[in-house]
């Protein structure tokens, strides 16, 4: 994990360059050079807007070590995302950490292994962002995937043009049919296989009901696969312990751990009752009674 810090009284994380991708999901590219130089795919940063801004946990987008920049994409969902989509190019972030949590398995096969699979990522909402990164790795690396991506409609989709020129295939899928494919992401992927596209191995990244279902579909259909559960992190360290869940039989921190796992492992029903929990202050307190030492532990410091 790097840490760059500022220098002089300036802040150092510039925004340069700011595009708005739907009416409430913004792209950023932030200068951070440290960090481009270091991160791989899969893994995520912690942003801090300014003196009094929460620490939000951002998967990466895309890096480009050669101008020292990182490409995140956020999603208003509260004050602080709120106060981060307003900042405009020129403005700087107060912190930026990272790289943060564990790089995609893939990385850990050989590119000649890579070469005979056969890929496909399924993403969903602002997980298209993360998906983009592992996609144009594979891209740069000579290794072609095939991309599902999914949204309730067209004005939802997004980084289309950017993951056509990375995948093989690109099939698009909005609920009411409003572009591409009506019907689900899971629909599509059905389809697919029941056509003779024999994948052997899948990642979804999205929302956690879309990584739910995906997941029960490629069990039955006996095709491994891995799930990001960022979307459970709030502290990013491991130390608030909102991320804990249920992978087999093991506690796992999805920002220490993860934040990828075997989406056929994973207890997706535990996890997004207690992400509704957590959000209540009595909700914590009882997770806190009920959990005793596992409730955090992420940081190994706790025990």
């Amino acid at each position: 994990m790097i840490k760059q810090k500022k220098g002089m009284g300036q802040r150092m994380f510039k925004i340069t360059y700011k595009k708005q991708l739907t009416d409430t999901i913004f792209m950023m590219k932030v200068r951070a050079k440290k960090v481009a130089e270091s991160c791989l795919p899969g893994q995520f940063v912690i942003v801090i807007a300014d003196d009094t801004g929460e620490r939000i946990p951002l998967t990466i987008c895309d890096a480009d070590k050669k101008n020292g920049t990182i490409t995140i994409v956020v999603q208003v969902v509260g004050a602080s995302t709120k106060k981060m989509s307003e900042m405009e190019k020129g403005d700087s972030f107060r912190d930026f950490v990272g790289p943060l949590g564990r790089p995609t398995d893939l990385l850990e096969l050989k590119k000649s292994e890579l070469k005979k699979k056969k890929i496909v990522f399924v993403a969903g909402g602002v997980g298209t962002a993360p998906v983009y990164m592992q996609v144009k790795w594979l891209h740069d690396n000579g290794i072609d995937c095939d991309v599902i991506m999914g949204a309730r409609n067209k004005d939802l989709i997004i980084l289309e043009d950017m993951m056509k020129k990375a995948c093989r295939n690109l099939y698009i899928c909005t609920d009411d049919g409003s572009y591409g494919d009506k019907g689900l992401v899971t629909d599509k992927l059905k389809e697919l296989v029941a056509e003779g596209k024999g994948y052997d191995h899948v990642v979804a990244i999205g929302p956690m009901i879309m990584m739910k279902f995906v997941s029960l579909l490629t069990k039955d259909l006996n095709i491994p696969t891995v799930v990001s559960m960022n979307p459970v992190m709030v502290d990013g360290t491991g130390m608030c312990g909102a991320c804990r869940l249920m992978v087999g039989d093991e506690v796992k921190f999805a920002c220490v751990d993860g934040p990828e796992f075997d989406g056929h492992l994973v207890d997706f029903d535990g996890a997004m009752k207690r992400a509704l929990q957590y959000k209540t202050e009595e909700g914590r307190a009882m997770l806190k009674l009920q959990e005793k030492e596992t409730h955090h532990g992420g940081c190994r410091s706790c025990s």
